[in-house]
């Protein structure tokens, strides 16, 4: 990604959502030259699948499939599926974040349905803290599902999930998941901007999240 011409350098920033904030997780906690890492309703621990990186493998958080939910509508609602990593069967699939070089914003949506982003985040801040690092930035937002997409998106409060391969419910009122978009948005160019670029060249007014 260094090398790619349209890439400033001399380091990167990282974006993930879902699944693939563990992702971005694991790879500013590993990989060299990632500065900035922002995270939209991520999980602190891997998830669905074993990581191997070199010579380490860290395990999936894992489920318990008992614990799946239905609506009235017949979308499946897993938010309470996904394992405690604070619990100890569970440590070895927590990501060693305290390892990244550079700072974090986790964007949370307060109604997501897919896993407990604000518990995740807070795991986040807490680990960091322990281990004599800043606590990172988390900006949450009510009201918001899991799905917080660029502005201007059509929210999305349910969608055929890649791996169930079933409809799915994200959570989330219309209008309060719209704010979101727009002001995440913003605030993830802002946090981009100061970390990368070392100045704030993004001028937005205030909307809808509570910042910790």
């Amino acid at each position: 990604m260094l090398q790619h011409p349209k890439v400033k350098g001399p380091s990167i920033g990282l974006l993930g959502f879902s699944k693939g904030g563990d992702l971005c997780l694991s790879m500013a906690a590993f990989l060299k030259d990632i500065t900035a890492t922002v995270l939209i309703n991520s999980c602190v621990a891997n998830t669905i699948v074993p990581l191997h990186y070199k010579d380490m493998i860290i395990s999936d958080l894992g489920t318990d499939p008992s614990k799946q939910k239905t609506t009235e509508s017949g979308l499946l609602d897993f938010v309470d599926v996904w394992n405690n990593p604070l619990e100890e069967p569970n440590h070895g699939s927590l990501i060693p974040l305290e390892k990244a070089q550079g700072p974090f914003l986790f964007i949370v949506g307060m109604d997501d349905h897919n896993w407990k982003s604000a518990f995740y985040a807070q795991i986040a801040s807490e680990r960091l803290q322990a281990h004599g690092k800043d606590r990172p930035q988390i900006i949450y937002y009510p009201e918001t599902g899991h799905c917080i997409d660029p502005p201007y998106f059509p929210p999305s409060r349910a969608s055929v999930h890649a791996v169930l391969g079933e409809a799915v419910f994200y959570g989330g009122e219309p209008k309060a998941h719209s704010r979101a978009q727009e002001d995440a948005w913003l605030k993830i160019q802002t946090f981009f901007h100061k970390h990368l670029n070392g100045k704030k060249s993004v001028k937005h007014p205030g909307a809808g999240g509570s910042r910790l």
